[in-house]
């Protein structure tokens, strides 16, 4: 239910840099043909991001951008409430 281009918004503001679509559809704002293949409603589909990862990305790195998904996650649950 939360969309995932205010998710990238977001976690842009926040100083990471994340995806609503798959790589080949960079540009585009829809829900992802995959995850729909599985099986994903489109409004599932619609609420994910892609989260990229490198050789250097830490633990840490991954708990902090887990820590800041959570907040904004909560802001935007408390706001739907």
């Amino acid at each position: 239910g939360w969309k995932g281009e205010t998710q990238v918004m977001q976690m842009d503001l926040s100083g990471y840099a994340v995806s609503a679509g798959s790589a080949c559809s960079s540009g585009k704002v829809r829900a992802s043909n995959v995850l729909r293949a599985m099986g994903f409603k489109d409004e599932d589909a619609a609420s994910a991001i892609r989260v990229s990862l490198g050789l250097t990305t830490t633990r840490d790195d991954v708990l902090r951008f887990a820590d800041t998904w959570m907040a904004h996650y909560n802001k935007h649950a408390a706001r739907a409430a």
